[in-house]
């Protein structure tokens, strides 16, 4: 759930650095896909992924 958090709050900060170039409807993404990550509608499927590819590398 820290990684998610993390996320959101990088999303955040590039939603004000896309507001402050004018560029509104990508902020409005951003901070969107934010929203997302915090309401745990994402799921993190990392060590999943990363176990997977482990496996499949015979380690």
């Amino acid at each position: 759930m820290d990684r998610m958090k993390k996320q959101a709050e990088r999303n955040r900060d590039a939603a004000k650095v896309l507001r402050s170039r004018g560029k509104d409807e990508a902020a409005a993404r951003a901070e969107a896909r934010a929203d997302d990550l915090e309401s745990g509608r994402v799921t993190d499927v990392t060590d999943t992924v990363i176990g997977l590819y482990r496996w499949a590398q015979g380690r």
